[in-house]
């Protein structure tokens, strides 16, 4: 879906522009995302595996839930939105811990030129990943890992073809306030 998309500076300061997300990427005009991620107090992080038909990074498994931040939406917004469109789960603002914005920069051989801002929420999880409905063209599926699977995975994540692996040091980050909060 080529959605319209507010730009803003590498300030993250507001343009007062918009544009269509195919031309934000392939210009490379700055922007924000909403990333939600999702554990449980048992100690397990959902993971989401990237649709076979994603232009970047296919098949990879990353973060439970991310998405495009709407033109005039805010980014809690967003994250509730994409968390109802990618794994059918209803949350309100109130649940959201937001556990800071990370820069991501990056440009990848199709031409596509991603300068995001990852606006970054927790979420505990209170249902059964039975519950969930991965979005078809988005979310291939859902898994559980525990967080010594995590840590195991990020070890290896620069070859073991699991978790995207620009995202070494962000899902670290991630890690390290889930670990807070269980």
């Amino acid at each position: 879906m080529d959605e319209l998309i507010d730009i803003i500076t590498k300030d993250q300061k507001p343009t007062g522009k918009t544009a269509l997300k195919s031309e934000i990427h392939t210009k490379g005009y700055y922007h924000n995302t909403a990333h939600v991620w999702y554990y449980t107090k048992k100690g397990e992080i959902l993971l989401a595996q990237r649709a076979a038909t994603k232009t970047i990074c296919p098949l990879l498994w990353d973060v439970s839930v991310a998405g495009h931040v709407d033109a005039g939406e805010t980014i809690e917004e967003a994250a509730i939105r994409e968390t109802q469109e990618e794994i059918g789960l209803a949350i309100r603002e109130n649940e959201l811990y937001k556990i800071g914005v990370f820069p991501c920069f990056q440009t990848y051989e199709n031409g596509i030129v991603d300068n995001e801002f990852h606006h970054t929420f927790l979420v505990e999880l209170n249902v059964s990943i039975n519950k969930l409905t991965p979005q078809i063209g988005e979310v291939e599926t859902l898994k559980l890992v525990s967080i010594s699977e995590f840590k195991k995975i990020l070890k290896f994540t620069d070859n073991n073809n699991h978790l995207v692996p620009s995202n070494k040091t962000y899902y670290q980050v991630v890690l390290k306030h889930i670990l807070q909060l269980i």
